[in-house]
C-alpha cells in the first residue's frame, strides 16, 4: 500500500469516527431536546432530575436500555426479530456520511508511524465521509432499505397490532418516497448534477442562489415528505398509540426498542441534513464569499451555520409534533398518492418549461437573474397549490363543507 493510499484511508477512518460520534451525541441529545420542547408548549417541568438541568438524561436513559432484559415473544422469528432493528439504524446511520457538513479541509502530513509505516496526504479534504457521485440518489435507495427493517420488525413480532403496523408503515414509507424523489429531480433538472458537493457549489454563486426560492413546491414536498418518512406527526400512523399499542415495535424492549428509536430520531437529523444541502446553500454563509477561502477558520464557521440551520429544522420536527393532530390513514394515503405525486410530476414540467423559457427565449445570462426568473414561475403555482390545500378542496375529509344555513346555529327567539 503507497504512503498516499494509507494516507487517504486514515483521513476516512478519522472522519467517519468523528462524523459518526457527532451523530450519536447529536440524536442522544435530540431526544433532551424535545422533552424541553414538549415541556415548554406545555407549560410543564422537563426533565431536571438527571445531571444539572437533566443534561444527564440522555445517558441514563442509554444505561436503561441497555440493563434491561432483553425479550423476544413466543412464536417469533428470532432470525427477523433481531435483525430488523439492526437494517432500520444501519439505513439511517450510513446516509449522513455521504452529506458534506462543512468547507473543504485543508489538511497536509506526511509522517511515519511505528509499524504503520509512512503516511501522506497532500489537499484539501471534502468535509464528508465520502463522495459520492450519484448524490442523493444513493441516499433514496439507502432509505428505501430502512421500511424493510420496519415490516419485519412487525412480521417477525408474532403480533397482530405490530403487523399492522408494519403494513401502515411500509404502505406509508413507499408512498411518500415516491413523492420525495420527484421533488429532488427539479433540483436535477436546475443544477444538472446529483452530487451534494456540486449542489452546494451551484448555491454558492449568488446572494440569492439558494434553491428553496426558484424550486419552492419541490422545497415543500420534500420537507413534508420527510415528516412522512421517518413517521413523525402528522403522519405518525405506524406509531399511533391509541390505536396499534404502538405499532410495529410493540414486542421490543430494551437495546432493540432503542435501535428502533435511534433510527427515528437519527431519520429527523438525515432530513434536515438534507433539506439544509438541497434547498439551503449546506454549509454556505449567505451574502459572503468569505467561507469558500479554504482555511481552517472557514471550515469552523461553515460547520456552526450548517449546524444551525440543521438545527432549526430540528426544532420544526419537534414543534410540528406537539402541535398539530396526527391524519386519518385514509387521508395520509389521500395527501401521498392523489396530492403530491401528481403534483410533483407536474411541477417537474412546469420547471422543464421555466428552464427552457428562462434559458432560451428570456436568454438570462447570470445565475441571480436566472434563479430570480425561476421564483418569478413559481409565484402563480405556490399561490394556486396554498390557497387550493388550505381551504381542503383537493383532500376530501379534511373539511366539510356544509351550506351555509347548517354552519350557523338558530338564534335564539
Amino acid at each position: 500500500m503507497t504512503p498516499e493510499l494509507k494516507g487517504f484511508v486514515l483521513v476516512a477512518v478519522v472522519k467517519t469516527a468523528a462524523v459518526f460520534t457527532f451523530l450519536m451525541l447529536l440524536v442522544a441529545y435530540s431526544t433532551l431536546l424535545e422533552r424541553w420542547i414538549a415541556s415548554w408548549m406545555q407549560d410543564r417541568i422537563g426533565p431536571n432530575r438527571a445531571g444539572p438541568k437533566g443534561l444527564f438524561q440522555p445517558i441514563a436513559d442509554g444505561l436503561k436500555n441497555l440493563l434491561k432484559e432483553e425479550v423476544i415473544p413466543d412464536g417469533a422469528n428470532k432470525v427477523f426479530f433481531v435483525i430488523a432493528p439492526a437494517i432500520s439504524l444501519m439505513a439511517a446511520l450510513i446516509i449522513p456520511l455521504t452529506i458534506p457538513w462543512a468547507a473543504p479541509i485543508p489538511l497536509e502530513f506526511d509522517m511515519t508511524l511505528p509499524v504503520l509505516g509512512r503516511f501522506v496526504h497532500h489537499g484539501a479534504t471534502p468535509a464528508t465521509v465520502t463522495v459520492l457521485p450519484i448524490g442523493f440518489l444513493w441516499v433514496l435507495a439507502i432509505s428505501s432499505v430502512g421500511v424493510y427493517g420496519i415490516a419485519l420488525g412487525g412480521w417477525a413480532s408474532n403480533n397482530k397490532y405490530s403487523l399492522l403496523g408494519g403494513l401502515r408503515a411500509t404502505a406509508q414509507m413507499v408512498s411518500y418516497e415516491v413523492a420525495m424523489g420527484l421533488s429532488v429531480i427539479p433540483v436535477l433538472l436546475l443544477v444538472g448534477n446529483v452530487s451534494f458537493v456540486e449542489i452546494v457549489s451551484v448555491q454558492q454563486q449568488g446572494p440569492f442562489s439558494w434553491l428553496a426560492l426558484p424550486l419552492a413546491l419541490s422545497a415543500f414536498i420534500f420537507l413534508v415528505s420527510g415528516f412522512a418518512e421517518t413517521n413523525r406527526v402528522p403522519f405518525d400512523m405506524p406509531e399511533a398509540e391509541s390505536e396499534l399499542v404502538a405499532g410495529y415495535h410493540t414486542e421490543y424492549s430494551a437495546m432493540k426498542f432503542s435501535a428502533f428509536m435511534i433510527g427515528e430520531f437519527t431519520g429527523m437529523v438525515t432530513i434536515s441534513m438534507m433539506f439544509v444541502t438541497l434547498f439551503l446553500g449546506g454549509w454556505d454563509i449567505p451574502f459572503t464569499h468569505w467561507d469558500e477561502a479554504g482555511g481552517m477558520l472557514q471550515v469552523v464557521a461553515t460547520a456552526g451555520v450548517f449546524f444551525v440551520k440543521m438545527l432549526f429544522f430540528l426544532f420544526l420536527f419537534m414543534w410540528i409534533r406537539w402541535t398539530l393532530p396526527r391524519f386519518r390513514y385514509d387521508q395520509l394515503m389521500a395527501l401521498g398518492w392523489k396530492i403530491f405525486i401528481p403534483m410533483g410530476l407536474a411541477y417537474i414540467l412546469y420547471i422543464a418549461v421555466a428552464l427552457w423559457l428562462v434559458d432560451g427565449p428570456l436568454g438570462a445570462a447570470s445565475t441571480a437573474l436566472r434563479f430570480g426568473l425561476l421564483f418569478l414561475f413559481n409565484i402563480p403555482v405556490l399561490v394556486l397549490v396554498f390557497r387550493v390545500l388550505d381551504r381542503g378542496r383537493l383532500i376530501r375529509g379534511v373539511s366539510v363543507h356544509l351550506p351555509a344555513s347548517a354552519s350557523r346555529p338558530a338564534r335564539a327567539v
